[in-house]
């Protein structure tokens, strides 16, 4: 298999404008591809804003709604997967809301749909239902790619779970902020290594609300080597996920074949 070549957007795009981000999304994607990008990921809660309250409600839209077809539309158009972070709106429970991700393959259509299980702070247990999922998987390029959003990947029960799942790629769509820098800095790349999966996490920036996103934006390798970093501004990066060099990694790192489940019943 060749390499995955995946664009990062570090973007807050404009709160409360899904027409705008939209359109950044769709620049994103058309300079992604002309490098040769095969999945662009963006951040969470990227087509509405993060800090935008009770238009949480006024903004959610179903898995297949207006979005989505716009989203599957940008991504059939450059042949580009399409990860995008959203409020969801469930049409079969009414005033139930899920903080998402969806990845659209680069026909256009729905690959995976996965809802936050891990709220972070009264800002989004207010407004979010949590999800009961936590692996939730689709291929692309014959490379598995898995999804969490945010404060999930800093539980280590989940990214472990996504590793016995056989996950190559885990995407985190993410709206860290102040003062926890910690996470892109030394998490990712520690999540990375003990579970031998490239982890690309992908942030907001800037001022949103009561809110400072710290943007530094990464993908990670299985040998805890970041392949590319964002800064604290506005940036489209890009880095190649390598199925040789993860096969090469798991086969060197003893880690998942040396557990002994046996002994870890207490975890649960």
């Amino acid at each position: 298999m060749s390499p995955l070549h995946t664009a990062l957007l570090q973007s807050s795009g404009r709160p409360g404008d899904v027409a705008h981000n939209l359109r950044v999304l769709a620049d994103a994607a058309r300079t992604a591809a002309a490098t040769g990008a095969r999945l662009l990921a963006c951040p969470e809660l990227f087509l509405t804003g993060y800090a935008i309250g009770g238009d949480v409600h006024r903004l959610a839209e179903p898995a297949d709604g207006d979005s989505a077809r716009a989203v599957g539309r940008i991504a059939a158009e450059h042949g580009i997967a399409v990860l995008y972070g959203y409020p969801e709106r469930d049409p079969e429970a009414a005033g139930t809301v899920y903080n998402a991700a969806q990845l659209i393959g680069p026909d256009g259509t729905a690959l995976a749909n996965y809802r936050k299980t891990h709220l972070f702070g009264c800002f989004e247990r207010e407004w979010f239902t949590p999800g009961e999922h936590t692996v939730v998987q689709a291929k692309l390029d014959g490379i598995r790619i898995g999804l969490l959003i945010c404060y999930d990947v800093e539980f280590p029960e989940n990214v472990r779970a996504h590793a016995l799942a056989g996950t190559d790629l885990l995407l985190v769509p993410t709206a860290q902020m102040h003062p926890f820098q910690i996470v892109p800095e030394q998490v990712i790349p520690v999540r990375a290594f003990e579970n031998q999966m490239y982890v690309a996490y992908v942030n907001r920036v800037g001022a949103e609300g009561e809110f400072e996103f710290v943007g530094l934006s990464c993908l990670a390798g299985p040998d805890g080597v970041v392949r590319t970093r964002a800064g604290r501004s506005e940036q489209l990066v890009q880095a190649a996920v390598d199925p040789a060099f993860l096969k090469e990694a798991r086969k060197n790192n003893p880690y998942l074949h040396d557990r002994r489940p046996e002994l870890y019943t207490d975890l649960v």
